[in-house]
């Protein structure tokens, strides 16, 4: 297939594999237009709820435009005046004629259904004593068991001993499924819960004092083979820096949850699931790749969190796949324990985790530039994967922030947010 062929929904895409991608994308939307009336005020919010939440994973620019456009409708029934809270209002007033239209035959449907209705002959039991509820059905032709001869009234017996015998083990098994379903409701709901309150309380201790005052001492840290003299720990984090001393920075976005110390160990294991009082938590904790150093920085700082559902930690990274809201949150405040940070949004882009002997571009491996040339060339293949164009561009020299989490739209995949540092 030619170049020129490879377009789907008026997007052109460099390679077969791009242009596959793009295909199941529109295969998709095709499928939510034909679920959803997309001009139902109740279900678009519907939709665009499941978007958020993540529901639906798009894998390319096709499927950014059809989140964009959704997006923009949201914002424009807004405008209008209708919210997710009335939407159902707007609904109901739309479906109201074609409900009237209806209700006629409908009713005359069902009266003819219910004149029409057939009888089930069941047999009628004595209720004897030690008969069990299914052994004590009645009839609709008024036979009893007894009208029947004793062979075939042990066979019927026995098919509702077994009938009552196979609910009672579908009730147990069902109470024990809804048991599990809660409880695993109430423990995922504790640790959000605590989660949430704990990193408020330790935003609080931002630029407090408290446990600081014996910190006085020159800081030193032994990474990377050598023993480095760094730099005093700002005030701003002297406190938490005491309360845990694997803290390594703050993350924070503005108009997000995205507020959260991040911690580095000598390896990317632990905080997956400890939180910053190194407690088991299934949140884990946001935290920089093993390989990088804060101080001296490395070119590329890479932060790794989870992709939760109740919207924590990294929960909302994927809210940037849309442009209109990539541009609206392009500034992120990335401060190490060292010094202050701000850094735009460059790049935006689906990817996964490869195996050690594949031959492509790892963005998990870039970690530090080692020439111009070097540089350029990380640039180029995280460009040609950008799901927009921002406009921001980097060169050798510049510093980058990269956050990374798990996207569910493709085996092992990784949603990435890069960023350059301005100040």
């Amino acid at each position: 297939m030619a170049a020129d062929d490879l377009m789907v929904a008026g997007r052109r895409f460099r390679t077969r594999t791009d242009y596959e991608a793009a295909q199941r994308d529109q295969k998709k939307i095709d499928t939510i237009k034909a679920k959803m009336d997309l001009d139902d005020p109740r279900q678009l919010y519907k939709l665009f709820s499941a978007l958020q939440s993540g529901a639906y994973r798009f894998e390319t620019a096709v499927g950014t435009d059809f989140d964009d456009a959704i997006y923009e409708e949201i914002e424009k029934m807004k405008k209008r005046g209708i919210t997710a809270a009335n939407a159902g209002g707007f609904s109901e007033n739309k479906q109201k004629g074609k409900l009237n239209r209806n209700k006629g035959p409908a009713t005359g449907a069902l009266k003819a259904a219910k004149a029409s209705k057939a009888k089930v002959p069941v047999v009628s039991m004595d209720e004897s004593p030690g008969k069990t509820a299914g052994e004590k059905e009645s009839s609709g032709d008024g036979n009893r068991l007894e009208e029947y001869d004793k062979e075939m009234q042990q066979q019927i017996l026995n098919e509702l001993r077994k009938r009552e015998k196979r609910r009672k083990w579908i009730i147990a098994i069902a109470s024990i499924i809804a048991i599990a379903s809660f409880g695993y409701f109430g423990v995922y709901s504790f640790f959000s819960a605590r989660t949430s309150m704990e990193y408020e309380s330790l935003a609080s201790l931002k630029g407090s004092d408290v446990l600081a005052a014996g910190n006085q001492e020159k800081n030193g840290l032994f990474l990377h083979k050598q023993s480095l003299a760094l730099p005093d720990v700002l005030d701003e984090y002297k406190t938490l820096y005491e309360k845990n001393k694997k803290l390594i920075g703050w993350l924070k976005i503005d108009d997000t949850i995205i507020d959260y110390p991040v911690m580095q160990t000598s390896d990317n294991e632990y905080y997956l699931d400890h939180n910053f009082n190194q407690e088991y938590d299934k949140n884990g904790s946001l935290f920089l790749d093993y390989d990088c150093s804060i101080y001296p920085s490395s070119t590329n700082l890479i932060i790794y969190g989870h992709h939760m559902k109740s919207g924590q930690m990294f929960g909302q990274l994927q809210m940037y796949a849309k442009e209109s809201y990539g541009k609206k949150h392009s500034i992120i405040q990335f401060d190490s324990i060292y010094e202050e940070g701000t850094y735009e949004v460059m790049y935006v882009f689906r990817s996964q985790v490869y195996n050690e002997d594949d031959l492509v571009f790892k963005y998990y491996r870039f970690i530090q530039a080692n020439s111009e040339e070097e540089f350029n060339s990380y640039m180029e293949e995280m460009a040609a994967m950008s799901l927009y164009d921002t406009g921001v561009t980097a060169s050798y020299g510049d510093s980058l922030l990269t956050l990374s989490t798990c996207d569910n739209s493709q085996t092992d995949g990784r949603f990435v947010v890069v960023a350059k540092r301005i100040k």
